[in-house]
Order: structure tokens, then C-alpha cells, then sequence
């Protein structure tokens, strides 16, 4: 039987997953990459590792199923969002490293559009925050700082793109220069409502129109690539996000998921009405099939499953990643510790790109399994203030939250999840929902789903965590977490 191949470019490893026709798991590859970070705030990845580990583990993939390119019936392919690459377009070398969506270099200009009070109108028309998140602020960065680039950028011989655009490049072999409507949803350059990059935000950043990437459905036949054995096209992409609620069939409005990977993402769908936010969450494009756009409440949360990293790399309390569930679950509470993982500022609701990680309440009784435990209760509190701003938005109360994602395999991280919420907490039986979503865009481009009712009867779920906290107990911890932000907000103003 044929397969789709899932190409899932994450920020700290490039993955490679094919889906049978019931949305079933054939195969999985995975590499890790270096994380690079050269001064304090910064974070890049080398491109040639991005595309590298990418090509080796579809290689590798479909060697693991004994499947050649006549077997594979599209790619799809989902990226890690707002990291932002330029390269040349004669030669495809990058002019330098990518700028991860992480990294911070780009606060202080950020500033300086608030202070011109452009923030608003990039809001009314990106349904974005001005943040150093995105990418914007990146690809002026590179522009003015790269010996030369500018010239090179008003000449036309320079290319931007997100890891989608860079990814379709290099296996078309430079024949492809595309975007899909999502991934351009996060560069703060695109209209979400016109659906067409916008002239204002090209003069306010300095970008050149020549650098972009064609807009694209988030279903549809790209290009093909040969450099699997065989020509296979490539036919959905979509950013990890926005794949994720696809995958997870949140198809009507109101329906939320949750991913916990290196960050944490909780996604709403509004339908084909953008919701303007008033609590400080962002408005993005859901995906794009055929004329139909549809869109999505966003809560970023910037460091979720990287504080389990930290944990591991930083501190060395756990050996690996797996061992944090129990260690954490080897103590009743925290003892009163908590744990503020803004090692990257802090994104929705409270987008303080100055706020930096903080470690409170420790006592001399506690425990390295105490700061475990706080890690944890640190991510689900993060996502508690994202849900409560986005009910305060869309007006309604959730009835349950459907969640993905790395990090959602920590039952005790779930429970919690539901604990804080007061909300059901549904876990489904395959929970790599952003390659699921990616394949399920390209399936649907190449008929190998006949619509979006057929791939809604693949989904199950695997586990439901219902609340378990006590009422006061769910308030005294929120009030702890209050205090906890507040120490740890503009701890790197100027």
C-alpha cells in the first residue's frame, strides 16, 4: 500500500514519519542537530544541518520500511515557524546562519517600532504582536549586518524564506521558491486578510518583495523532488502549529489543541473569521485549501519541553528527558518552588521579550525532584494564562483540550494540565499530530484522502485526564504563579 511521507523540521531535530491510509504510524527517523547560541539572547541553527538531517532521515525512513519513491504518494512537509533563512539564488548558500525563532537579538528594534507606534498597524494587518519572534525583524537583521547582503537583496540575488521555503528549495534543487499561507502568516510581512504580502510592512522592515516566496495553498502539488530514488511530489505544507490542528481534526471553530514540544502552542480554531484578539493573543492563518482560508486564535508560549532539556543539559539532575515524570512524581507538591522557564522572554498572554527564567520559593528542604516537579507545574501554568485569555476572546468556555506533541507521552505533566485548567485533557492515540497534519494536507492534494471527512474518521483517542485538584488548592497555586511572573518580568530592561 502506498504511504505518505511527513517531513517534520523541528527546532532542535529533523524527523521523518510515514502515515499509512488510517492515519497509522509505517516508520519513524530522527537526528538531532546542533543547537548554536553565540552571544547571550542568541539562537541559530547551521542551514546545511537543517537540510542535511532532513534529506538523511527520509532517506532513512523509507529504508526502515523497505519502501522505494514509487511507494510514496506525496510529501508533506511541516516546519519549526519565524526562522528566518536567506540565500543566494544562484548559488543556494546562505549568506549565514539561520535566525531561530527563539532568538532575541532584534528587542531593542522592536522597541523602537512601538515607540513609532507602527505596532499598530502591523497588528491590524499581521494579526501579530511586534515581537523578535518573528520574522521580520530577523531578515532586516541580516540584511544590515551580512557584508554586502543588502546590495545583493535589492539586485534580486538574494532569496528569504522559513525552513518550509528552504526545505522545498533543496529538493527541487533550487527549481521552487514557495510558502504556504501559514507559514507566511508568522514573518509579520503578510496581509492575513488580503492573503498577499503587504508593501507598508516590506517598507517598514526593508525587505525587498524580489526575496519572497510565492504564497501558496497549504494543499497542493509544489514541485516534485528525485533525490528519494524517484519523483515524488511534494504536495502540503503547513507550519508546525497550524499542522498540528489539523492533525488533531480541530476542523470547526472552537475546537482547541494544545503541542508541547520545545515550546508550547495552544491553537483555536475561529473558521474563515479572524478574530481580533484583546488579550494579547495572536491571529493567524489556520491553513489555506484551494480558495478557502481559515483561522486560528494562537497562545505562544516559548520554552515548554526545552525547560525538560535544561533540566537534563543545564543542571544535570536527570540523565534524560524520560526520567523528569519520575522524579517529579517522587514528591507530593513542589514544597512552595516554582519555576519561570523565560529563558527566552515570555510569550502569550504577557509578550515581555525582556523577562528572563526564575527559580522562587526555595527552601533549604528542597529537593532536586521539588525543581522537577516545579518544571512541570511551570509548562501547565503557562498554558492555563494562554487558555484563559483565549476563552476571554472567543467568549467561551473550553470543553475539553486536545493535546500533542513530545511531551504530552508525561502522564503526571497531563494530569496537571487538567488539574490547573479544570478542563478534560484528551490525549490521542497518535500523538505525532504536526507530521499527521502535513500528511493529511498532502493527501488531500493528490487524492489519497477524498476530503476532510474522511481523514476525521482516523481519529481516536488514547487517554482523557480528567481534573482531579481541589478548588483551593487550584487558586493557591495560581496565586503563587502570579507572584512567581511578576519577579521574573523585565528582568533584562534597559
Amino acid at each position: 500500500m502506498p504511504c505518505i511521507l511527513a517531513l517534520d523540521q523541528g527546532t532542535t531535530s529533523s524527523r521523518a514519519i510515514l502515515f499509512d491510509h488510517e492515519g497509522g504510524i509505517v516508520a519513524v527517523a530522527q537526528c538531532e542537530f546542533p543547537q548554536l547560541f553565540p552571544k547571550p539572547g542568541w539562537v541559530e541553527h547551521d542551514p546545511a544541518d537543517i537540510w542535511s538531517t532532513q534529506l538523511a532521515v527520509a532517506a532513512e525512513v523509507m529504508r526502515k520500511a523497505n519502501l522505494t519513491a514509487t511507494d510514496i504518494a506525496a510529501i508533506g512537509i511541516t516546519n519549526q515557524r519565524e526562522t528566518t533563512i536567506v540565500w543566494d539564488r544562484d548559488t543556494g548558500v546562505p549568506v549565514g546562519n539561520a535566525i531561530v525563532w527563539q532568538d532575541r537579538r532584534t528587542a531593542s528594534f522592536c522597541d523602537a517600532l512601538k515607540k513609532r507606534k507602527l505596532d499598530r498597524v502591523i497588528r491590524r494587518k499581521t494579526g501579530l504582536v511586534v515581537d523578535a519572534y518573528f520574522s521580520a525583524t530577523k531578515v532586516q537583521w541580516i540584511l544590515r549586518h551580512v557584508p554586502g547582503a543588502r546590495t545583493k537583496a535589492k539586485a534580486g540575488k538574494l532569496a528569504f524564506g522559513t525552513v518550509d521555503s528552504w526545505l522545498v528549495w533543496n529538493l527541487t534543487g533550487g527549481l521552487v521558491h514557495v510558502t504556504d499561507a501559514s507559514n507566511a502568516s508568522r514573518t509579520m510581512l503578510y496581509d492575513i486578510r488580503r492573503g498577499d504580502w503587504d508593501d507598508d510592512l516590506l517598507r517598514i522592515f526593508g525587505v525587498p518583495r524580489s526575496m519572497l516566496p510565492d504564497v501558496r495553498s497549504s494543499s497542493e502539488v509544489y514541485g516534485r523532488t528525485t533525490l528519494l530514488g524517484g519523483s515524488i511530489p511534494i504536495a502540503g505544507i503547513a507550519g508546525d502549529q497550524q499542522a498540528a490542528l489539523f492533525g488533531q481534526v480541530c476542523t470547526k471553530p472552537g475546537m482547541v489543541k494544545s503541542t508541547y514540544g520545545t515550546g508550547c502552542f495552544m491553537l483555536m480554531n475561529t473558521g474563515i473569521a479572524p478574530i481580533a484578539s484583546r488579550n494579547n493573543l495572536l491571529t493567524t492563518v489556520a491553513w489555506r485549501i484551494g480558495n478557502r482560508t481559515e483561522y486560528a486564535l494562537e497562545g505562544s508560549i516559548f520554552i515548554a519541553g526545552a525547560v525538560v532539556q535544561w533540566l537534563r543539559d543545564g543542571l544535570g539532575i536527570i540523565r534524560s528527558s524520560a526520567e523528569v515524570e519520575s522524579l517529579a512524581a517522587s514528591v507530593p507538591d513542589t514544597h512552595g518552588v516554582y519555576l519561570v522557564p523565560a529563558f527566552a522572554g515570555l510569550g502569550a498572554p504577557h509578550w515581555d521579550q525582556y523577562a528572563r527564567g526564575l527559580l522562587a520559593g526555595i527552601t533549604r528542604g528542597a529537593t532536586r525532584a521539588h525543581i522537577a516537579r516545579a518544571a512541570l507545574e511551570g509548562i501547565a501554568l503557562q498554558v492555563m494564562d494562554v487558555l484563559h485569555a483565549m476563552e476571554a476572546d472567543a467568549g467561551i468556555h473550553l470543553r475539553e483540550l486536545r493535546v500533542d506533541g513530545g511531551a504530552c507521552s508525561n502522564n503526571l505533566l497531563m494530569q496537571m494540565q487538567a488539574d490547573v485548567l479544570n478542563v478534560p485533557v484528551v490525549r490521542p492515540m497518535v500523538a505525532e499530530t504536526t507530521a499527521l497534519g502535513a500528511a493529511y494536507l498532502a493527501g488531500l492534494a493528490v487524492g489519497f484522502w477524498q476530503n476532510q471527512a474522511d481523514i476525521a474518521r482516523h481519529w481516536r483517542a488514547d487517554r482523557r485526564f480528567a481534573p482531579l485538584m481541589k478548588p483551593a488548592a487550584r487558586k493557591t497555586l495560581a496565586a503563587g504563579w502570579i507572584k512567581a511572573l511578576k519577579r521574573a518580568k523585565g528582568w533584562e530592561a534597559p
